[in-house]
């Protein structure tokens, strides 16, 4: 049965006190109408509990600006754009990138752009700039839960290249303060193609702050370059906002639970308040970090991956690229959420 307001209600309960539940808990549909994200679909979904999200119907069901009570949870930036901004050009990607709290990226590549076997790759990938098709909303009762859901395909695709088809669902419940994703990637084309997923998970003031610390049970974490071992050792802490700090970038060999997942949080001690990323870390392995204290751009990622963020060309060269063969499917799992009274 849902909890509100630190009382338990059963459907009846809630269906008498309320005719229609979406002054309770729901999902509205929107447009945005100004500047470069004009004409981008969004899906606002609230919960009942003072947790809100929206997900970005035209970036392949991502997850855009989230807040528990008014606290933001997600990180957001300025250069949000509809899909035909995208430039995949070697770092233009961010400017048609708004963060927000899950952005995928993939489906066939992520990281630093590069060049493997003749194909230019752009920052990150392509997914993240794909509109979703067959979108399916639904608010419903399960038993005694309300289930608040959101389906769609997203395809990236070329003549000569890859058909790799992103099912994601979206769900969460009246009175939760999380919500669950499930992806499955496709490979819809005939020939083998390569498969590289990260999950940058996108945490803003005031989770993140000079009060507040990373929580994550691992076996192991490194600096990806000079610049991140001049942080290495701090990586788990926030600095104040600075004039001119570049990027760190810290790779974490998360343990498993006793259920199989991993989880890493961010909890800002001063006001007991946090955000957390949990995932099945047999399918997703590694977890970057991405640290930008940045005057203006603080900001700290969290990023369930199949790789460290090693150069795909190596990869390839080294014989550990994962290839999805014509009609196969790899699944995954996520779960995302505020954490209160911590």
């Amino acid at each position: 049965m849902p909890t509100l307001f630190n009382h338990r209600y059963t459907p009846l309960e809630l269906k008498q006190f309320a005719g229609d539940l979406a002054q309770l808990a729901g999902i509205r549909t929107v447009e945005y109408q100004d500047g470069k994200a004009r004409g981008l679909r969004v899906a606002q979904v609230w919960t009942g509990s003072g947790f809100r999200f929206e997900i970005l119907l035209d970036r392949a069901l991502d997850i855009g600006a989230a807040e528990h009570n008014g606290r933001a949870i997600a990180w957001t930036f300025p250069s949000l754009a509809t899909p035909p901004y995208y430039d995949a050009f070697q770092f233009a990607w961010g400017r048609s990138w708004g963060g927000g709290l899950v952005t995928t990226c993939g489906l066939d590549f992520f990281g630093q752009p590069e060049n493997d076997d003749g194909q230019e790759l752009g920052l990150h990938g392509r997914i993240a700039h794909t509109p979703a098709e067959q979108v399916r909303v639904t608010t419903e009762w399960h038993d005694d839960d309300y289930v608040l859901e959101i389906e769609g395909r997203s395809r990236q695709a070329v003549v000569m290249g890859e058909n790799l088809v992103l099912t994601r669902r979206v769900t969460t419940k009246l009175g939760a303060n999380s919500f669950s994703i499930h992806d499955t990637i496709t490979n819809e084309g005939f020939r083998p193609t390569p498969h590289m997923i990260l999950y940058h998970c996108n945490f803003g003031f005031p989770v993140v702050s000079p009060d507040s610390e990373v929580l994550l049970d691992e076996e192991s974490v490194r600096p990806r370059d000079a610049r991140a071992e001049k942080g290495f050792g701090q990586q788990n802490r926030f600095e104040q906002p600075m004039l001119d700090y570049p990027e760190q970038v810290f790779f974490h060999k998360p343990r498993a639970d006793a259920d199989g997942y991993a989880q890493g949080s961010i909890v800002n001690r001063a006001l007991n308040f946090g955000a957390y990323v949990k995932w099945k870390l047999d399918a997703l392995p590694y977890m970057g970090q991405w640290k930008l204290m940045q005057a203006g751009e603080y900001v700290c990622a969290l990023e369930p991956t199949n790789y460290w963020e090693t150069p795909r060309a190596k990869l390839r060269e080294e014989g550990r690229l994962k290839m999805l063969e014509p009609g196969e499917s790899v699944e995954y799992e996520l779960e995302l959420g505020a954490l209160i009274d911590v």
